[in-house]
C-alpha cells in the first residue's frame, strides 16, 4: 500500500492505550476478569457481562481470515491502492478485528494465515494495524 502517511484515526481516551501500544509495534485487546471475553474494539466495559474489571492484554498479532470483501472503488481512497481488501481477521487470542489485509485479493481467501503489522500515521506516535498473508 503507498498511502501512507495514513490519517490519523479519532483517538480518545478510552482507545489511547491501543492506539499508542499500535505506535510501539504492538497489538492490544481487552479481557475481562469476571467472565473471561478476550474483545475488541476497545471499550471500558466488558460487551458482554458489562464488567469494568478489564485489562490491556498484548495479543501475537496472528490470526486468519474469517470473513473478507473486495473493494475495487472507494470514495477518498488513492486508485494505486485499489482493489483493497477488507477482512475480519480472527486472532489466535480469540476476538475478530476488522482490518485490511495487504495483498493481492486473488492471494487472499477464508482460513488465509495473516499477522499484523503496522503503518504509520501521520501522527508519529501512532500506526494503524493491517494484516499481510503469512506462509505456515
Amino acid at each position: 500500500m503507498t498511502w501512507e502517511p495514513r490519517p490519523v484515526p479519532d483517538v480518545t481516551p478510552e482507545t489511547e492505550p491501543y492506539w499508542t501500544a499500535a505506535g510501539d509495534g504492538e497489538l492490544l485487546v481487552r479481557k475481562c476478569h469476571d467472565c473471561g471475553l478476550v474483545y475488541h474494539y476497545p471499550r471500558s466495559l466488558c460487551p458482554d457481562c458489562f464488567s469494568e474489571a478489564v485489562e490491556w492484554c498484548e495479543t501475537s498479532g496472528h490470526g486468519e481470515i474469517y470473513s473478507y470483501s473486495v473493494a475495487r472503488t472507494m470514495s477518498g481512497w488513492p486508485d494505486e491502492d485499489l482493489p483493497l481488501v477488507l477482512a475480519y481477521v480472527e486472532l489466535e487470542a480469540g476476538p475478530r478485528i476488522m482490518s485490511i489485509v495487504d495483498a493481492d485479493p486473488s492471494a487472499v481467501e477464508i482460513g488465509t494465515h495473516v499477522a499484523v503489522r503496522f503503518v504509520d500515521a501521520a501522527d508519529s506516535t501512532i500506526a494503524v494495524p493491517v494484516f499481510v498473508p503469512v506462509t505456515d
